[in-house]
């Protein structure tokens, strides 16, 4: 019955946080590629594509085979290692992390190889390796963390200790989306047009997000792509508009309406959202290491860490479809947002 229950008010959360406020019968007409762009651009399109999606493909399988690998010889690895149970579970940790960074880097370069071809990216390679340091040690810290939480549950409440696993994970989880725009903020300058500003703090109120600064990145040294983002929480948030948006490629127009979408996102607290996505899976993913672990003693061990890395990496791959599903509901719902907002459909991405 409790689990009956639980069910319930799982599928109850989920259905409200999957609702969004698109008109129901909005009916748009189809485009088609061609009637909008040349031979020539759509065949160089699909030849750049095809590389990033190769690429993709073949560093998921290195993982996939590394953390198999790593899995099968945890025993001995683990025996191998000096130190308590814990130094060694993190060792191991480590391990896994270091091997996953490894096989991934040449297919990132390859992939940092073929935007600079494209003219995608101006960043040398030295900067594309070096500048996600911090990203990375940050990431590796908060990985010790949730594994060194584990094995405390693990060894005091036995095999459930995912029942208090999940709702710990998700609170370790939502704190590293709300620090990380504050700890990690790259440096800005305040949007020197103070015309275009106001336009922007006036669809900020459109879309129901209260005062907002509104500030300018540097990302025209390392990319000639356009965007724009939301950065920071509470009294801390701001716009952020990249200085490739502002070179004069783009029309006053096409910039409010960049700049209505990512508003929109926080008016319909898309972040909130997303974090409510989170917590509503942790306990069942977590629930799903908890099992696969109990094939090398329980994550109180050493050598069943590998394996829970492994599990993490293909729960991600298995919940991509759903999530990417999830995010392209709330990338419609900004745009509508938007357009309501500016009442430039021209404007607007795909605007004609």
């Amino acid at each position: 019955m409790a689990l009956a229950a639980a069910t319930v008010l799982w599928l109850v959360c989920a259905a409200l946080l999957w609702r969004t406020e698109v008109p129901a019968d909005l009916r748009l007409p189809d485009a088609a590629a061609r009637g909008e762009f040349s031979s020539d651009e759509l065949e160089r399109t699909a030849a750049y594509a095809r590389v990033p999606r190769a690429l993709w493909v073949g560093s998921t399988l290195a993982q996939l085979v590394l953390l198999a690998m790593l899995a099968r010889r945890a025993r001995p690895l683990a025996s191998a290692l000096p130190g308590g149970a814990v130094a060694r579970s993190v060792a191991l940790l480590l391990v896994a992390l270091l091997g996953i960074w490894l096989v991934r880097l040449p297919f990132a370069a390859a992939g940092h190889w073929w935007r600079r071809r494209h003219g995608l990216s101006r960043q040398g390679y030295l900067d594309w390796l070096t500048a996600p340091g911090l990203e990375h040690a940050a990431m590796v810290l908060v990985a010790c963390v949730a594994l060194l939480l584990a094995i405390v549950l693990a060894r005091r409440l036995g095999g459930r200790w995912w029942f208090a696993g999940g709702p710990l994970l998700a609170a370790l989880g939502a704190g590293v989306v709300l620090l990380q725009p504050l700890v990690l903020a790259p440096r800005l300058e305040p949007l020197a047009d103070p015309v275009l500003t106001a336009e922007i703090r006036a669809l900020a109120d459109r879309v129901g997000v209260d005062a907002i600064a509104v500030e300018v990145k540097d990302a025209s040294e390392r990319t000639t792509t356009a965007n724009a983002e939301i950065a920071g929480i509470g009294p801390t948030r701001r716009i952020v508009l990249w200085d490739t948006l502002l070179d004069g490629r783009f029309t006053r127009g096409e910039v409010r309406a960049v700049a209505a979408h990512e508003l929109a996102h926080v008016g319909r607290s898309h972040l909130w959202k997303g974090l409510a996505w989170f917590a509503l899976l942790a306990l069942p993913c977590v629930y799903v290491v908890a099992a696969v672990t109990r094939l090398r003693g329980g994550l109180g061990e050493p050598p069943a860490v590998p394996l829970a890395v492994l599990a993490v990496v293909a729960l991600q791959l298995a919940l991509l479809p759903f999530s990417n599903a999830v995010s392209r509901r709330y990338e419609a719902e900004a745009d509508w947002l938007a357009l309501e907002a500016t009442g430039d459909a021209a404007a607007s991405p795909g605007g004609s």
